[in-house]
């Protein structure tokens, strides 16, 4: 989801405005330099999708996961068709955003899980720690962080993709998809295939505001006010956990068809922004901790080392915000990328429009998996 507000970015260099409320909640000053008024489209790409009234049962469960001295209960679910054969397992990892939910892949997962092949498809959704029904430590976020949850989700033994060498698929949306190619790359998870959909890389401020030393020490300061114990909840209220944000931005940027955007979706995404934590790892995400690569090169340099190794599917939209459709528009035809495909929809395709978007996911399946699954 892109966000559209008036962001103090501070500099050390203004007189000290905050003093008074500072005390004792922050530790380091924040100033203001001059309220710089952006709209950016970029990735913050918001989950939704309340799974329909009519949709199959599915199996929820948690998984805990050992983080340094942190115990992370890890909210999960598992669509399956009750059948006798044996299944192939795909993972769904959900974008990554303020709002960031497993609620995103439900249709997708329903979808193919309960199609007639000769393949039986199990789909497992989860929530990335710090995001939707997971907990949310208060824990030092970064792209390695989510790397490491994301292999240690993959390959612990007993956790609930028990992967055998390339027995799994991996969906990803968003950074999601970029975090996965990463750790695919390095050798760390081995899945068969990969679908990255309306895949991006870069958060909003630094896509906007670049990131030259003078920035990086701004992003520092204003993470640490989101942070902190009582500013960091007024500032958080004040640019995401608002029901009319969440509406403006679905409808501007996260969704290309504002009709698509209802009460029921805006309700339950703001219901996630209340939860315990909600504010950290959004905080890392806004200022770029979040980002995988920090160029469009290294981006496209992610996809080319795969190539020849994994199958990779780029899901592309129609509607996308302007700077996350260049992104996507640079995988066209890049190393690496086995299919390209562009469907309606603008950040959260398989929220938005989830029967499209199952249907290019199961005919890459069927066209690179069929004879071998």
């Amino acid at each position: 989801m892109a966000l559209s507000a008036t962001f103090i970015i501070p500099s050390p260099s203004s007189s000290n405005l905050y003093a008074k409320i500072r005390k004792p909640f922050l530790s380091h000053s924040v100033y203001l330099l001059k309220p710089l008024k952006i709209r950016a489209s970029t990735t913050l790409d918001y989950s939704n999708v309340s799974a329909s009234d009519k949709s199959s049962p599915f199996k929820t469960s948690n998984w805990q996961w050992k983080f340094k001295d942190n115990l992370v209960n890890i909210y999960y679910e598992e669509h399956v068709k009750e059948s006798s054969g044996p299944s192939q397992n795909i993972l769904m990892m959900p974008t990554i955003s303020d709002v960031s939910t497993v609620e995103e892949w439900r249709l997708v997962a329903e979808d193919i899980a309960q199609r007639n092949g000769s393949v039986n498809w199990r789909a497992t959704i989860v929530d990335w720690p710090g995001l939707g029904y997971s907990d949310r430590p208060k824990i030092d976020y970064n792209a390695d962080v989510l790397e490491k949850f994301l292999v240690d989700f993959i390959n612990s033994p007993n956790g609930p993709v028990k992967q055998s060498d390339k027995d799994l698929v991996i969906f990803g949306g968003g950074h999601a998809a970029s975090v996965v190619i990463r750790a695919a790359k390095k050798g760390l998870v081995k899945p068969k295939a990969i679908a990255a959909v309306a895949p991006t890389w870069s958060g909003p401020l630094p896509i906007v505001f670049g990131r030259d030393s003078s920035m990086e020490t701004r992003y520092g300061l204003l993470r640490g006010t989101l942070k902190a114990p009582a500013v960091g909840w007024m500032m958080y209220n004040m640019l995401v956990s608002n029901e009319n944000a969440i509406q403006s931005q679905y409808k501007s940027h996260v969704y290309a068809n504002p009709d698509n955007v209802t009460p029921a979706i805006v309700e339950s995404r703001y219901a996630l922004t209340k939860r315990k934590g909600a504010r950290y790892l959004p905080a890392a995400f806004l200022t770029g901790l979040l980002d995988p690569v920090t160029s469009r090169e290294e981006f496209l340099q992610l996809f080319a080392d795969l190539e020849g190794k994994i199958p990779i599917l780029v899901v592309s939209t129609k509607g996308s915000p302007k700077r996350s459709k260049a992104e996507m528009e640079a995988l066209k035809e890049a190393k690496g990328v086995s299919k390209f495909v562009e469907v309606p929809g603008a950040l959260l395709p398989q929220e938005e429009y989830p029967a499209l978007v199952a249907e290019e996911l199961y005919q890459f399946l069927q066209q690179y998996l069929g004879s071998v699954a």
